[in-house]
């Protein structure tokens, strides 16, 4: 676990006083950069020590074999795999005749500090070398967000005491040696030289190197460029061979004198456009980057920074290790989507290579709702990148024997990659989670143009999905047999409430937006007939009552299986590390909230009265062995009333990195987890829905928090949510005109730039008392870390 002791909180920023070597996967992780389109893990600047390097471009992977032991029909025949990129995060230093390494000599201070209003991680050093020469080294790193194709480096060095000859090194390396990330042989056999170099060119404006996949056949090239700024002689030379390129700078400084030295990085790939067109992008990239400058490109990042945060701010009064993390959240899922466009936003971001860089439901289930209300051209971008592989989703169904689409569980530019078919490809409700997605993006945005362009083809296809996948049984109620809903300890089980409660969505979406967009509707071949159908599933869908417990059995029969023995495993935790899937499958134990996200996402399904009931009974049987399940269980813990289970919850779901709580942070963030900590204070605390086309918020403070504010976007307006334990205050923000009309407890009101509303909050109490968890699951108690460190 990350030592908070040093790592200070503050509000703005992540630091670190000290570096931890045997911390360094996950300080990695935590500093990283990304823009959505490249990826620099945070990395020491001379590249050693290190735990894995990294550097990404979305979605540019190689391929792998799948062989299975036993193969069964429609099985995936091949993986894919994210590939560490050409390295230009790399400037080692030689001072006299040492190298400039933090493992030798003295390290008198190591600081850095990733500040989410600026996106720069910054770094500050003080080194003696072994052969006694005092030095300090200061650098500045960012990931451009206004400028997608490029990053850039600041490195400064300066004598404290003695003269001393610096030579600076500056490289691109491409096929670095990489760590054991895998116990699968052909993830590492994939990772071992996946890039086989096309070429290679060097001048007095920067390097270039190109290189190819091997079975992917996708084409990258990596260039830098540099300026050098110092009062002294200095020299410079450059080297470019097939897999590394050079720029060396060498000077010899007094004290009170320094060497500055900017790189600017440009990066693209394709796997249809030629080794020119690759190679003028960057070329270009460079040139634009060199005319901002070091300071015109920080400039434009604040610039940037500044209009997200004043639609997306979350500020907490009470806790400031909350309050900082999520910010830090907000800050890693912009930095996922930001420029991702029209490609996938992996469940890792672009922070480390963890499930081989796929894509998974998280997205549209936990990143795009934070996008759809805080930058929404970035939700739509990633719904535009399922819709153009729609055309794969529509291949994999036929395969499966259905029609319509079937989006790949896991993926990376749209096969599926899951050999593992009960979690995978039966877990269809990914479809009905996508089709929210459009929903929820068309309800906060009213982009009619969207839902021509690709919305209402996304509905219609994944509607036309749960039609050959769903059947009315004799007494016309609609079903959807074998099938995985969120839950994995659950699989390939009969009418999962979540699924049909969010496939009957999709088909009622699917029926509405074809009667909006007729024309659009007749193009894609939807007739009256079909829009029926559509219409008469949805309505007659079976949703299982377990009539004696008063609850919603997950799936039917799911009350009635045998409780896993949790006082058996309570120091055996995640439990699919310690029992069989066979064993988890036909008991009572859920890995992650399942019947409990339905209560959230289809909550005009279940009365007060059930949410509670339901809420009670799976709390008990939810061990959170998923990044996903916290933040799902705050927001319904604050909606039944358990306001001080739910700030336990949110705090989890917020600190999942930070704090490194599920030991694996080093792999890379986990985003549904971090967008997941934005709707536990903003749907949980702020009440935040969108019913029927509708905004509305029903607030509730935990005792321990003084207040919560947070802003979003709607329909072009910012508004502003300010909660205190008394009252709640709506004001919208960006233009005399703007206005909302929202509903604040079931009552309508509307908002004005002029005309602020306040209402005084209802106290909340919950109908039942505070359910137990599994032993060995209770959340960590927020009031307790925040008082107590």
């Amino acid at each position: 676990m990350i030592d908070r002791g040093h790592h200070p909180i503050e509000p703005w920023r992540l630091r670190e006083t000290r570096l931890a070597l045997d911390k360094l996967a996950q300080s990695e992780s935590l500093f990283a950069q990304s823009n959505g389109h490249i990826g620099l893990r945070g990395n020491l600047d001379e590249g050693e020590p290190y735990a894995i390097p990294g550097t990404y471009l979305n979605s540019f992977y190689e391929q792998r074999p799948l062989p299975y032991a036993e193969a069964g029909y429609g099985y995936p025949e091949s993986g894919q795999t994210l590939v560490d990129v050409t390295n230009g995060k790399l400037i080692r230093l030689m001072v006299d005749d040492s190298p400039f390494d933090i493992r030798y000599g003295y390290l008198t201070k190591h600081e850095r500090s990733l500040d989410f209003r600026t996106g720069i991680l910054e770094r500050d050093v003080d080194w003696t070398s072994p052969g006694g020469k005092r030095i300090k080294v200061r650098s500045r790193r960012l990931v451009s967000l206004t400028q997608r194709a490029v990053a850039a480096i600041e490195y400064v060095v300066e004598p404290v005491d003695q003269p001393a000859r610096f030579v600076i090194q500056s490289e691109l390396v491409a096929n670095e040696a990489q760590p054991k990330l895998s116990d699968d042989p052909r993830v590492a056999a994939v990772l071992d030289n996946p890039l086989k170099p096309v070429s290679h060119d060097g001048g007095e404006h920067g390097v270039v190197l190109i290189h190819r996949t091997t079975r992917s056949q996708q084409l990258m090239a990596a260039a830098m460029s540099h300026e050098v700024d110092t009062t002294v002689r200095y020299a410079m030379d450059q080297d470019v061979r097939e897999d590394w390129a050079r720029t060396t700078v060498i000077a010899h400084l007094q004290p009170g004198e320094s060497l500055r030295v900017v790189k600017y990085l440009a990066y693209g790939w394709s796997s249809l456009r030629s080794e020119t067109a690759i190679r003028d992008q960057v070329a270009a990239a460079i040139a634009s980057a060199q005319f901002s400058g070091w300071d015109g490109l920080t400039k434009q990042q604040v610039d940037f920074l500044d209009d997200f945060w004043d639609g997306a701010d979350v500020e907490v009064q009470g806790h400031p290790e909350l309050q900082q993390a999520v910010r830090f959240a907000l800050f890693h899922v912009l930095q996922a989507g930001a420029r991702a466009e029209r490609r996938a936003i992996p469940s890792k971001g672009l922070t480390g290579a963890g499930y081989d860089g796929h894509t998974f439901w998280d997205t549209e289930g936990f990143v795009l709702p934070v996008l759809t209300y805080t930058m929404p051209d970035a939700a739509a971008d990633a719904l535009r990148w399922r819709h153009s592989i729609l055309e794969l989703a529509k291949e994999r169904a036929e395969v499966l024997g259905f029609k319509g689409a079937a989006f790949p569980w896991r993926t990376i530019r749209g096969q599926e990659c899951s050999g593992y078919w009960p979690a995978g490809t039966a877990a269809f409700h990914l479809n009905a989670d996508i089709a929210e997605a459009v929903m929820r993006y068309h309800t906060a945005t009213a982009d009619d143009g969207f839902l021509e362009e690709v919305g209402l083809e996304l509905l219609a296809e994944t509607a036309r999905l749960w039609m050959s996948l769903g059947h009315h049984d004799r007494e016309g109620r609609w079903h959807l047999p074998g099938v995985t809903g969120p839950d994995e300890y659950s699989a390939v089980a009969d009418d999962n409430v979540f699924t049909n409660l969010m496939a009957a969505r999709n088909l009622r979406f699917a029926a509405e937006v074809s009667v909006k967009l007729p024309a659009r509707a007749r193009e894609l071949g939807i007739d009256a007939e079909e829009e029926a159908a559509w219409r008469d599933a949805a309505a007659a869908v079976y949703v299982p009552y377990d009539k004696d417990l008063g609850v919603h059995p997950q799936s039917e029969g799911f009350t009635g299986y045998a409780v896993w023995d949790f006082d058996a495993y309570k120091d055996k935790y995640p439990l699919l590390l310690h029992a069989p899937y066979f064993q988890l499958y036909r008991t009572q134990v859920v890995k992650q909230a399942d019947l409990i996200l339905a209560t959230f996402w289809c909550g005009d399904a279940f009365t007060a009265e059930e949410k509670a009931r339901n809420f009670d009974y799976y709390e008990r049987l939810t061990v959170r062995d998923s990044s996903l399940s916290a933040c799902v269980q705050a927001v319904m813990a604050a909606e039944v009333g358990h306001l001080d289970l739910a700030y336990d919850y949110a705090y989890e779901a917020a600190l999942i990195d930070m704090r490194n709580l599920h030991h694996n942070t080093g792999d890379g963030l986990h985003m549904a987890s971090l967008g997941g900590a934005w709707s536990a204070l903003v749907c949980g605390f702020g009440g935040l829905r969108d019913r029927d086309g509708h905004l509305s918020f029903d607030p509730a403070l935990p005792i321990g928090l003084g207040g919560l504010s947070f802003s979003i976007r709607w329909r072009g307006v910012r508004l502003k949510v300010e909660i205190d334990p008394v009252a709640v205050k709506y004001t919208v923000h960006n233009g005399p005109d703007a206005e909302i009309t929202l509903r604040h407890a079931g009552e309508e009101i509307t908002v004005r730039a002029d005309k602020p509303v306040v209402r005084t909050l209802e106290k909340r109490r919950p109908l039942l008392p505070r359910p137990p968890q599994p032993p060995g699951r209770e959340p960590r108690p927020a009031m307790a870390i925040n008082e107590g460190g």
